[in-house]
């Protein structure tokens, strides 16, 4: 008999199978983004809630995945992209590892990195990354809220950003302002004043920020699409 622990857990497993969170794989699948959030687990009475058949339906659907595979991550400890399983485009191998997870939203408030860029404070969630975790220095995550992005990065889609890699000019970036706005471009030019971003949307302005006006720029290395 399946467990309410065992059918949660096979959504988390899928979730960062495909390095989603449980809020980005429910946009995915067409649905509410608080339908797969932990505090909906349990209603308010302490009484278990179960997803239902179509939201598991509508989510293989938007993954491409098969019920065999799903059935599979009903296993505890299944790894998301563990040896043996049928990796996602781009994908790589993974070693084990789990990096910190903000939404685009939070990255643009106070308390979640330190001065130079870096992952700090409380709040983060967590997800699978395929690499291992020593060989990146400060390594998180970000979840793409909203469509501002497109169409190279979709609405759930999570761009995994490294502090500490030098920024060279073409290279896709986040920027962070001192205002708290935070950005995903391309590094078009780069001087001692100032830097030149290219939108990634062509119904988006480039932007000219001066350098004294930005908290931070990290490097996008990789991301799941």
């Amino acid at each position: 008999m399946l467990s309410h622990e065992q059918i949660w857990g096979a959504i988390d497993r899928l979730a960062e199978r495909h390095a989603l969170t449980p809020s980005g794989l429910a946009r995915r699948a067409g649905l509410d983004p608080t339908s797969f959030n932990k505090s909906k687990r349990l209603s308010a009475d302490g009484r278990l809630r179960w997803p239902s058949t179509e939201s598991i339906a509508k989510v293989l659907d938007a993954t491409g995945a098969s019920m065999e595979q799903f059935l599979a991550f009903l296993r505890p400890g299944a790894a998301a992209f563990g040896q043996g399983a049928e990796q996602p485009d781009g994908a790589v191998p993974a070693q084990g590892s789990s990096i910190p997870l903000l939404g685009f939203a939070q990255a643009g408030a106070g308390g979640f990195f330190d001065d130079g860029g870096f992952p700090a404070g409380q709040g983060w969630d967590v997800v699978e990354f395929p690499t291992a975790p020593s060989q990146k220095s400060g390594v998180y995550a970000l979840e793409v809220q909203g469509e501002s992005m497109m169409p190279l990065y979709r609405d759930g889609d999570v761009l995994i950003v490294e502090p500490a890699a030098q920024v060279r000019r073409n290279d896709r970036v986040v920027v962070r302002t001192r205002e708290g706005e935070v950005m995903a471009k391309v590094l078009l030019r780069q001087s001692p004043r100032s830097i030149e971003l290219l939108s990634l949307n062509p119904d988006h302005p480039n932007r000219t920020l001066e350098l004294s006006d930005v908290d931070w720029i990290a490097r996008i290395i990789w991301a799941s699409q």
